[in-house]
């Protein structure tokens, strides 16, 4: 259990997908203006993180991988089949599957959050955020289990992120702020000192 919970602090706080890697950097810097889209987009990103990054483990280690289609089907002229070079279209469609399926609940519950997302909600598909927790589960082997927190804790970590900057934004518009930092000038100011101030958590030891 320790293992787990250490597992999805690291992917919150020290290795946030966004403030460490900077990926989904798109969608954070347009939405975060605003708390409540930045709260609904982060819910969104948390449901398609958590879901997609087991679901396309489970593509990776049955399908895609060498001898995997052989492994459980037992047929001969499968034995050797290694269909790695699909994983980025794979990946790429299990997302935008995950993602049609935010947009109708959000249509069908929620339809001032759906307008007020706007294009952003599908352009989660190519969210290189998401994209990105499914190759990381990839390139460190992580079993299904792990792969689920990993992908629940980067999902979450996205969404504190820019959150945090919403919040910080909407106190801005009271700040007194020179011109020429106006606009994404003192968001990407503020990013980075959120991602220093993030630092803080790597010496924790679990």
């Amino acid at each position: 259990m320790e293992y787990y919970l250490s597992l999805i602090t690291k992917s919150i706080f020290i290795e946030n997908i966004l403030l460490a890697y900077f990926l989904g950097m798109c969608s954070f810097l347009a939405i975060s203006k605003n708390i409540d889209t930045s709260i609904g987009l982060g819910k969104a990103v948390i449901f398609v993180n958590t879901l997609t990054a087991p679901l396309n483990w489970f593509i990776l280690k049955y399908f895609l991988e060498e001898n995997a289609l052989y492994s459980w089907t037992g047929i001969s002229a499968l034995e050797g089949v290694d269909l790695t070079f699909l994983v980025l279209l794979t990946f790429i469609a299990t997302i935008a599957a995950s993602v049609q399926l935010v947009e109708m609940i959000l249509d069908r519950y929620s339809p001032s959050l759906y307008s007020s997302l706007g294009v952003f909600l599908p352009l989660i598909t190519v969210n290189c955020a998401i994209l990105g927790s499914s190759l990381f589960v990839k390139e460190r082997e992580y079993n299904l289990i792990e792969a689920t927190v990993f992908g629940f804790g980067s999902g979450l970590g996205w969404a504190l992120a820019i959150i945090t900057m919403a919040a910080i934004r909407y106190k801005l518009r009271y700040s007194n702020i020179p011109d020429g930092l106006k606009g994404l000038g003192i968001t990407m100011i503020l990013t980075g000192l959120i991602a220093l101030a993030y630092l803080a958590f790597s010496g924790i030891q679990l």
